[in-house]
This record gives structure tokens, C-alpha cells and sequence, in this order.
């Protein structure tokens, strides 16, 4: 199906532009965090690889694309050796790394939860492969490098929902038999577009009702 909706070279294409990005927010990370040139290629490659290699074996997709394909693996080693030289300079067009990013975001839950579906999975869990695939990543980076992953985190712009909302457009058009390339690169434009807004507008999730009330009331008991 994937090979419907984009010719190999293109989709080998997009992939690595979607890695080398990931790759670049994890190597920054890794600088911010002061770890050594290992950590810094290590955390560009979970970052950029870690959502498709669990993709992958969940789906029984073995050995990973991460694994058989050497562009794949050497593409985040070459955004750590970037950022390992010249992180200032990365830093300051973060805002271009974050439109990137977004494009990453979109591109991959579509082709995740394609793929998912491909190998037999229900519609639902594929949707759900898909965020995993676009946001899987990022956890493990977050993870790796002590900190609350960003997805989880109230006071983040909206990362996981436009991966979400472009995973449930591919899903839809998979039910309805509307799945091309022409709706696939809406969902993944709607991915995209829905992150930047939220980096625009510093768009959250809201956190749980009356909150504030239930703090007060927890510490009155207490008492």
C-alpha cells in the first residue's frame, strides 16, 4: 500500500529527511544535558530510529528497516557529528528545526499506521502504531536523558494530538476505501499544519478538571 501512495525513492527520500530532523532534536538535547560525543550520537539515533524500530517488531517486521537499510542508521550519526560542531549555530534556526519537525511528525504516523495495517492489524491498533511511530521516539530520548517525556508534559505545545488526528484521517480513508495519495498527503499536511499552529499559539491539552479545588481538598484531609 505504502508503495501506492509514494514510489520507493520517494518515500526513502522523505524518511530521511523525517530521521535527520528527529536526530537533530536529540542531539541538542544531549548537548543541553552536557553528555559526551557517544551520548550525543546515541541519543540522535533513539530519537530519529526509536518509534519505527518499535513499529517494526510489533508488527513482526524483522529485521527492522532501521537495521537493513545503512542510510537509515548513518543519517542520525551525521545530524550528531552537525550538532556536535556546531550547536550554536543549530540552535539558532530552532525555529526551522521545529517546522521540519512538524513535517517529520505528519509524515511519519501516516506511513506508520499504513504500514501497521499492512502487516494485519485492525484499524484502531493501527492508528495507534502510527502515533508510536511519529512520537516513540521522542519518549525514549526524553526518557534517556532524565527528564519527563515532552508528550506527557502540561506546560508543551501539542505534539501527540496532530499525530493523532493524522493517524485517525488514514485510518478513516482505510475504512472507507479513500486512502491515495491525495488524502494521505492531506493527513499528513493536517498533522503538520496542527503542530505549527500549536507552536504559534502555544496550543495545550487541559489538565484535569478543577484541579486546584482537588489539591485544597487533599490537603484538608490531610490536616
Amino acid at each position: 500500500m505504502l508503495t501506492e501512495l509514494f514510489t520507493p525513492s520517494v518515500q526513502h527520500a522523505l524518511d530521511l529527511v523525517g530521521i535527520f530532523v528527529f536526530a537533530i532534536s536529540g542531539a541538542l538535547l544531549a548537548v543541553r544535558k552536557n553528555f559526551d560525543v557517544f551520548g550525543i550520537a546515541v541519543l540522535a539515533e533513539v530519537t530519529a530510529l526509536g518509534g519505527g524500530l518499535f513499529r517494526d517488531v510489533m508488527i513482526g517486521a524483522i529485521p527492522p528497516a532501521a537495521f537493513t537499510d545503512l542510510g537509515y542508521f548513518i543519517t542520525p550519526l551525521f545530524a550528531a557529528g552537525l550538532v556536535f560542531f556546531l550547536h550554536p549555530h543549530v540552535e539558532r534556526i530552532q525555529v526551522g528545526v521545529n517546522v521540519f519537525d512538524a513535517a517529520g511528525l505528519g509524515l511519519f504516523c501516516v506511513t506508520g499506521t499504513v504500514k501497521a495495517y499492512e502487516y494485519g492489524l485492525g484499524l484502531t491498533a493501527s492508528a495507534a502504531l502510527g502515533l508510536a511511530t511519529a512520537v516513540g521516539g521522542g519518549v525514549l530520548r526524553d526518557v534517556l536523558a532524565n527528564e519527563v517525556p515532552s508528550l506527557l508534559r502540561w506546560d508543551r505545545d501539542l505534539y501527540a494530538v496532530p499525530a493523532i488526528v493524522g493517524a485517525t484521517m488514514v485510518v478513516l480513508c482505510i475504512r472507507f476505501d479513500a486512502l491515495n495519495a491525495l488524502t494521505s498527503g492531506l493527513a499528513v499536511i493536517a498533522a503538520f499544519v496542527l503542530r505549527l499552529l500549536a507552536l504559534r499559539f502555544h496550543w495545550r491539552a487541559p489538565r484535569a478538571y478543577n484541579r486546584s479545588s482537588a489539591r485544597a481538598e487533599e490537603g484538608s484531609a490531610a490536616t
